[in-house]
């Protein structure tokens, strides 16, 4: 079984026991979320698509940890003015493993 959620700002396929990086939650590690923006369910009698969200279907994950993503440099220049700045991004996330998918 597997089901589409809507969360920050992105769409992702997720399956029962799958470990998935998300955009930053507001929860602790151990905590339990619950996810009620579904776009589609999965299983073996068809596919359960949304007009926008499929009405009662929830997705229920635990969250392992918070942190941020790798570094990438963010570097601006103007040619013949040696005007330079070099910036840094990394972006937080949260992981967490999809425990169950209701319908």
């Amino acid at each position: 079984m597997y089901a589409v959620i809507l969360t920050g700002g992105k769409q992702l396929k997720v399956e029962e026991g799958s470990i998935v990086r998300i955009e930053k939650l507001a929860a602790e590690a151990g905590d339990t979320v619950t996810f009620d923006q579904v776009a589609a369910v999965g299983d073996d009698a068809g596919l359960t698509v949304g007009a926008p969200l499929v009405q009662g279907a929830s997705v229920t994950a635990k969250v392992l940890t918070n942190g941020k993503g790798k570094k990438i440099r963010v570097f601006t220049y103007k040619p013949k003015c040696g005007q330079k700045k070099a910036r840094g991004h990394r972006q937080p996330f949260t992981q967490v493993r999809i425990e169950s998918i209701t319908k």
